[in-house]
């Protein structure tokens, strides 16, 4: 049973006549006739009495009148909200970020995102990348903001940006500190205060510092962000983050940054989704969000600090 079927089938009930029905319809009256016949057929009964005046209901067709007229306006109704769908999406997509990231993005994307997309519900979960990429395996979130993501053929991904890490130290830092850069045999005279194994940021300045035969002094593993700057301004301590997670706190004047060379530190931030669900209008919406928000943040100074930046 097709949809036409249905439509030739109600004009010649409405009309009463195949050939006033042919006109209204812009089709051929044989082709108009071979449709409700085949339509007959496939229910198995006669639904049109024809005579020489015109035609008439059988009890069969007054009664399956009401049934195709509601499938039409279901399947118009159901046509009607997917149109709407494309130009106004509408329910709820998650997206997941680390700490970092989030201390910057967060807020401006829940804004920027709802001035897009106000039928759209935007959900934030934060959390460590290693944490962020399983919720994303499993279809926990949608989208993900995470560092350094691993090259499979389950993920597709796009570079948001190259994050200097810096050091990140108390108001009290001393002055020769301050005048940076710092180099990697510097950081080990210092007390550091990093996230416990195997946290990404804690991996990567390892593997990067053994190059250069650099081993940390990690007086306190703290997995919490906000409890290591708490102990940074408190003066316990240095920690190395990027700019983005702190800028904040270095305008108001409670830590204080310096650039880290030989060896340079630096991540990968990428923007992911998967590759086992399909890419919805809003997903892409949220994507394109995500990243003009990060170019503007680095335009604006807030993501790097603008001496820092590629073109500064």
């Amino acid at each position: 049973m097709e949809m036409k079927q249905l439509k030739y089938f109600l004009a010649v009930a409405d009309l009463g006549s195949f050939s006033k029905a042919a006109v209204m319809l812009a089709a051929a009256q044989p082709v108009l006739s071979r449709q409700i016949r085949s339509l007959e057929e496939e229910l198995g009964i006669e639904l049109l009495y024809r005579n020489g005046r015109g035609i008439v209901l059988t009890e069969a067709g007054t009664a399956f009148v009401a049934r195709a007229r509601t499938i039409l306006d279901t399947a118009r109704l159901a046509a009607a909200e997917i149109d709407q769908m494309r130009g106004d999406p509408s329910g709820k997509i998650v997206i997941g970020l680390p700490p970092t990231a989030g201390a910057v993005l967060t807020v401006p994307l829940i804004q920027r995102f709802r001035k897009e997309l106000p039928r759209v519900r935007l959900k934030v979960q934060e959390g460590y990348s290693g944490h962020v990429l399983e919720w994303l395996s499993t279809g926990r979130i949608d989208v993900a903001v995470l560092y350094n993501a691993p090259k499979t053929s389950t993920l597709l991904t796009q570079p948001l940006i190259e994050e200097e890490l810096l050091l990140i130290g108390p108001p009290t830092t001393p002055a020769a500190l301050r005048a940076g850069p710092v180099t990697g045999k510097d950081l080990a005279g210092l007390p550091m205060i990093l996230p416990s194994h195997p946290h990404g940021l804690r991996v990567l300045l390892e593997n990067l510092l053994a190059a250069h035969q650099v081993e940390l002094n990690v007086e306190y593993e703290i997995d919490s962000f906000q409890a290591c700057l708490g102990l940074v301004e408190e003066g316990l301590g240095y920690t190395v983050l990027p700019y983005a997670g702190v800028h904040r706190q270095v305008a108001a004047g409670q830590l204080v940054v310096t650039p880290i060379v030989e060896p340079r530190l630096a991540r990968q931030l990428v923007l992911a989704t998967s590759t086992q669900r399909p890419m919805t209008q809003t997903t892409r919406a949220l994507a394109r969000t995500v990243t003009q928000l990060v170019r503007d943040l680095v335009h604006d100074g807030i993501w790097m600090p603008k001496s820092n930046r590629p073109d500064g």
